[in-house]
């Protein structure tokens, strides 16, 4: 053997045998998880409770950076320019990484380039919420409103592209009923406005509008998804109360990392999280606030949001939405 093939040979040794005691040593300091969601929310609840189990396994801190604002694009920027080191992470919702490149023509990002899948957290549907002395009984009162009313219906949302906004044109369009968009910066105002009938219904999660229907803040017409929530089995589905019958409402939140992430990080990462995911207390967890846990592989995610994203391209083309 050479000199050049012997030092190739000796080289590639070296990696193959400092690999897995790196992959051991990970993390040596605080990890970071970017969220462009304000605390206080079912993300923000998860990922917390998540991290501080990461923190426990690891000995390391688990460090949540909450960055609203700008479509979610603040914190998607932020996690882009970060290293690749696997320090920083980013959890991130359906909407952001798989419709907005369909809506938006330019962004500062490229979800499918700038970002690599690490691990899918959970899962979920949302409830069709309105006024808790709202005269609608159900989603086909609301619907047989909008058609006689002479004013469209108003929805709310919390901002231009998010998983409300969706869901409120998704509706428009399935049952074919004229309404006005109202974005939100704040999310807790628009279940405010929402509960004084100043809006006239808004889509939300259980972790968002569970504590304000015990409260009798709001009332839940229906749930946009394929069977109840077995937290809220006097809730039917928008099938069942009369609505469209394939009017489906969710989304699923997952860890990100900046693309030319370690390969030995990210598989570690996953089996935490994963394991972590899967405990009975976190998915007892996360069904009390209405999440289904979704432990799965960096490519069932990977695979997910190329699926997501070819459904939703369908979508924009058919009713010709952007949002530039």
């Amino acid at each position: 053997m050479n000199t050049r093939r012997l030092l190739l040979a000796t080289f590639g040794l070296l990696v193959a045998a400092a690999t897995p005691v790196w992959a051991q040593t990970f993390p040596d300091k605080p990890v970071k998880v970017v969220m462009p969601y304000p605390a206080g929310t079912g993300p923000d609840a998860v990922m917390r409770y998540v991290g501080e189990r990461l923190s426990k396994t690891w000995g390391q801190p688990l460090l949540v950076d909450n960055k609203p604002g700008g479509n979610g694009w603040i914190g998607l920027d932020a996690v882009k320019r970060s290293a690749p080191d696997g320090y920083t992470f980013l959890m991130i919702d359906q909407a952001i990484m798989s419709l907005h490149p369909h809506l938006y023509k330019k962004m500062p990002v490229n979800t499918g380039k700038d970002f690599e899948a690490v691990a899918p957290m959970y899962s979920t549907n949302y409830f069709v919420t309105v006024a808790p002395n709202s005269k609608w009984k159900s989603f086909t009162d609301l619907v047989n409103d909008a058609k006689t009313r002479g004013k469209p219906l108003t929805y709310g949302s919390s901002g231009v592209g998010g998983q409300l906004h969706i869901g409120g044109a998704l509706t428009e369009a399935a049952a074919g009923i004229p309404m006005t968009h109202v974005p939100y910066k704040d999310i807790a105002q628009l279940y405010v406005d929402i509960s004084e009938g100043n809006v006239d219904f808004a889509f939300a999660t259980a972790a968002t509008a569970g504590p304000l229907l015990k409260a009798g803040k709001v009332k839940f017409l229906a749930y946009a998804a394929p069977k109840r929530n077995p937290r809220y089995p006097d809730v039917p589905t928008v099938a069942e109360a009369g609505g469209p019958a394939d009017l489906q409402v969710s989304t699923w939140m997952a860890l990100f990392a900046p693309a030319g992430v370690p390969a030995a990080v990210k598989s570690k990462v996953n089996a935490d999280v994963t394991r972590i995911i899967s405990a009975p207390e976190t998915q007892e967890f996360l069904a009390n606030i209405g999440f289904s846990a979704w432990p799965g592989s960096a490519k069932d995610l990977a695979d997910t949001m190329a699926r997501d994203g070819a459904g939703y391209s369908e979508f924009v083309k058919r009713f010709k939405l952007s949002l530039d």
